[in-house]
């Protein structure tokens, strides 16, 4: 399937992968215990959060960075899992060059907050 970058297929995105998360044995304990029975709210934040990067929407206001490091018993494999999930969907719903940018911008995240959590980038 290969979807235009339109609100809507992230939409589809952020719904697919999120429901690959909570089923994840490894992360959705993670993010049941962080968001509990707030999924609505928490999709509707990233659906605004990836249209505002990769449409330009400016639906999103928030810090991203300030929200993670509230959480606790994160781990590098956190990462690396929730970044492996987030390529597969990516690849398996959009054109190679939609796709790259999501990881782009995925990577960046995952970076920055690995830096905050770890002091270090364990995982790329």
């Amino acid at each position: 399937m290969t979807l235009p970058l339109t609100t809507e297929s992230i939409v589809t995105l952020v719904h697919e992968f999120y429901d690959g998360v909570r089923a994840d044995p490894e992360l959705g304990p993670v993010f049941d215990a962080a968001i509990g029975d707030n999924w609505d709210p928490h999709l509707a934040r990233m659906v605004d959060f990836w249209s505002t990067v990769m449409t330009g929407s400016r639906n999103f206001q928030g810090n991203v960075y300030g929200k993670h490091m509230l959480l606790n018993g994160i781990t590098p494999d956190h990462f690396q899992r929730w970044l492996h999930m987030f390529v597969a969907t990516t690849n398996r719903l959009f054109a190679p060059k939609d796709a790259q940018e999501f990881q782009i911008v995925a990577r960046r995240i995952a970076a920055s907050l690995q830096l905050g959590f770890f002091g270090e980038v364990k995982v790329s």
